[in-house]
């Protein structure tokens, strides 16, 4: 079968529904599994922690910025799943001309949502893809409008420091739980002086778990560049993974606000 990507490539599914599938894409791979697609997964990276069993059990093929590229030609892929930001170009320029290659580009949870049911028609998942984003709609639905949006800056690394600008997904989660990015004016992942971070004036700092593993430690450093923020340790899966994390997002969303004391 023919498909186009999010890059406007083409790709023929020779062997379709594809038996062999790799994903170098941790949220990407997550998804394949609650898509029922589990005996179908043979190769991930070694980011792909969830779900437990499959990081257990399938074959780790690198990290999603190094891919080991003679694993992946050994396990003779039907397709492979990947990203255009959290893959080396390089990489899967050169997997697409062996493999049926998809390549995502996902900057807001509506298109999230519209590449679930896309990879449900590239693994002939349709039902269970309609399904779940059913149910992600429906968690969506059922949030309350936010009276109160705080500013936020939301930290990615450490040294240097590094924030989610404008254009990003995770700058799109804010929004969705009612927060104002500080940095929307910046592109993509800049790093920041803590001049600049004074000058925002953020209510709240939020110290992501991914990339960057920030710790309990990071809260009195931040907090000491600032002013009067509040600095927070937050789950980064709720804000970067697209796919079929997003189930999870609104109570997490709801129950962030709640320790924040922020009114609903």
């Amino acid at each position: 079968m023919k498909f186009i990507d999010d890059l406007g490539l083409e790709l023929h599914i020779k062997s379709y529904p594809p038996k062999r599938i790799i994903s170098v894409v941790p949220s990407l791979t997550e998804l394949l599994y609650d898509l029922d697609l589990a005996d179908e997964i043979v190769g991930i990276t070694k980011f792909c922690v969830f779900p437990e069993v499959i990081f257990r059990s399938k074959t780790r093929i690198g990290g999603t910025k190094k891919l080991n590229i003679e694993k992946i030609k050994a396990l003779q892929p039907d397709l492979i799943i990947a990203n255009k930001e959290e893959n080396q170009k390089e990489d899967i320029e050169y997997l697409s001309s062996i493999f049926p290659t998809y390549v995502t580009d996902i900057r807001i949870m509506e298109e999230a949502i519209g590449k679930i049911k896309t990879i449900g028609d590239l693994t002939d998942r349709k039902r269970q893809a309609q399904r779940l984003v059913k149910d992600i709609n429906t968690g969506f639905k059922a949030l309350d409008t936010f009276r109160t949006k705080p500013k936020v800056a939301y930290m990615i690394w450490k040294d240097p420091i590094m924030v989610a600008g404008g254009d990003t997904y995770i700058s799109n989660m804010l929004e969705k739980a009612g927060f104002e990015n500080v940095f929307a004016d910046q592109k993509r992942y800049p790093s920041i002086t803590p001049t600049m971070l004074k000058a925002a004036d953020a209510e709240f700092i939020f110290l992501s778990s991914e990339p960057f593993p920030f710790k309990s430690k990071d809260i009195s450093y931040f907090e000491s560049l600032t002013s009067d923020a509040t600095a927070t340790l937050v789950d980064g899966t709720m804000f970067s993974w697209y796919g079929s994390r997003l189930k999870q997002v609104p109570s997490y969303l709801l129950n962030l606000r709640q320790e924040l004391k922020l009114k609903i």
